[in-house]
């Protein structure tokens, strides 16, 4: 195949699990530029979560982001694309979900602002792992306001909730599902994320796609999660890392080594040579 866009999930996928981007990926990103390459992170964060090591890299311009709420342009700063929650929707999600033990996690401009008061439940969510209570923490900012004051500055591309536990789970996805036009998807075993129905990375890959002027086809993705599926399948090439649970390596044409074996790097090098 003709590879011109290659999209990449970030933790799990092109982030080793100690939230590192190994030597061997950054090697793929140099010489994607040689090529004229372009490498798109496509990812659940917003893009002040992207690492500067991959948002600078001269073959990364453009990134989806909060799952396929927003394409960015990364040099520009600019939203070329957004599909953001109803106001009316994340009320009432928050309504049905604020007096559980989880996180209501909302994704405004390049910012993830949690409620103080839930703080704690982040923490106990990561289960005692430092690295992810880090990575968990440094991404959300504290939010001291009502939820109506937060909800008016500025539209929202993305909900996460945190829930250390599985009846807590089942609970806050039964309420998901009981607002209308909202689906959710999850990228870790204690989170649920949730967007308008029919946005995903798949339905952000063929926007940008056709945005670039760039086949489908073209274009190859990797990911871990359930929130990578549709990105997988709407790609010419979908390639499931060999961490990715079995449901998700299913739904890929190939499935490559694991995040910790640079499995992006080992999948494009010889796609990268006989270019």
């Amino acid at each position: 195949m003709a590879v011109k866009l290659v999209f990449i999930d970030l933790d799990g996928t092109f982030v080793d699990s100690q939230k590192r981007v190994c030597k061997r990926n950054v090697r793929a990103l140099e010489r994607a530029a040689e090529l004229g390459v372009q490498f798109v992170p496509c990812t659940g964060r917003n893009s002040s979560g992207i690492p500067a090591q991959i948002a600078s890299a001269p073959s990364v311009r453009y990134a989806v982001c909060c799952n396929g709420g927003s394409v960015v342009d990364l040099r520009s700063g600019r939203t070329l694309h957004a599909e953001a929650v109803e106001t009316g929707q994340v009320a009432r999600l928050y309504e049905a979900v604020r007096d559980l033990r989880c996180t209501f996690d909302v994704f405004i401009g390049n910012k993830v602002y949690l409620e103080r008061s839930r703080w704690e439940i982040m923490r106990e969510a990561a289960g005692g792992d430092e690295v992810m209570e880090r990575f968990l923490s440094t991404l959300r900012t504290p939010w001291d306001g009502s939820m109506d004051e937060l909800l008016r500055m500025g539209p929202v591309t993305k909900l996460t909730m945190l829930h250390p536990d599985k009846a807590t789970e089942r609970a806050v996805r039964a309420a998901v599902d009981g607002v209308e036009g909202l689906a959710w998807t999850y990228s870790l075993p204690v989170n649920t994320e949730v967007q308008r129905a029919g946005v995903n990375k798949g339905s952000a890959l063929r926007w940008l796609c056709g945005h670039l002027g760039v086949d489908v086809a073209d274009a190859v993705a990797f990911g871990d999660g359930d929130n990578d599926v549709e990105m997988l399948r709407a790609a010419g090439d979908g390639v499931a890392m060999g961490n990715a649970a079995d449901d998700v390596k299913a739904c890929a044409d190939h499935v490559t080594a694991t995040c910790d074996e640079a499995g992006v790097a080992a999948y494009l090098e010889p796609l990268f040579a006989a270019l």
